[in-house]
């Protein structure tokens, strides 16, 4: 009886790792759709409302992050590399944090977040989640690999797209918008929805990393 509960204490808590990253990348597939409805939704209350809710879900992803970190200090076996839990927990709530911020500065700065480039951006960041969320559900039994690099396929032709709608939004914005003020808030709303689609790649380049370490 002592030795099984000894064997026990070795035994990696995969289960754990895994649920809650599963639970980390519904959060983040859950936050893009939601900015995605943000963009779309011309009613300012309206428009806060949704904002709110990225707000709420942030906080659920910081919680999860924290039971990640804590269960990495109390685990001594992990599933995988430990260096990569923390990249991989990292890289999650990053794309969070840059969805709240992107969500937060629409309606702080008072802009119409119907024009193209906005529409397009939050196309292309709630999509983005959802590839993450598909990848990281593969990581625990890696027995699907096609459907893992698929995703970080979709994720890198993602990220390229962000860029050139950035480039071209920004263009358009100078060539069009007489408003300084307007130039500058927006311009910095498209950095940061960008930077969301970079965060995703982030995420596909640390999920590369386990597969080629595990698979």
């Amino acid at each position: 009886m002592a030795l099984n509960s000894i064997l026990k204490f070795f035994i990696p808590k995969d289960r754990v790792f895994f649920q809650l990253f599963e639970s980390v990348a519904e959060t983040v597939s859950m936050m893009g759709a939601k900015l995605k409805e943000v963009v779309n939704e011309k009613e300012f209350e309206k428009r806060a409302e949704l904002i709110r809710e990225i707000e709420n879900l942030e906080h659920v992803n910081d919680e999860f992050t924290h039971r990640i970190f804590t269960e990495l200090g109390r685990n001594f076996i992990t599933p995988f590399d430990r260096e990569d839990i923390h990249y991989l927990a990292t890289s999650l709530d990053d794309i969070c944090d840059y969805i709240y911020s992107s969500a937060k500065k629409i309606n702080f700065y008072k802009v119409n977040p119907g024009e193209s480039g906005f529409l397009k951006m939050a196309d292309l960041i709630a999509s983005s989640c959802l590839e993450v969320q598909k990848a990281v559900a593969e990581l625990r039994d890696m027995k699907n690999l096609r459907k893992i690099t698929d995703a970080m396929v979709q994720i890198n032709s993602i990220e390229n797209q962000a860029d050139d709608i950035f480039d071209q939004s920004i263009e358009q914005l100078f060539e069009h918008e007489p408003d300084a003020k307007e130039v500058i808030k927006k311009r910095e709303i498209y950095q940061v929805m960008e930077i969301v689609t970079d965060k995703c790649e982030d995420a596909a380049n640390v999920i590369e990393s386990i597969i080629v370490k595990y698979a």
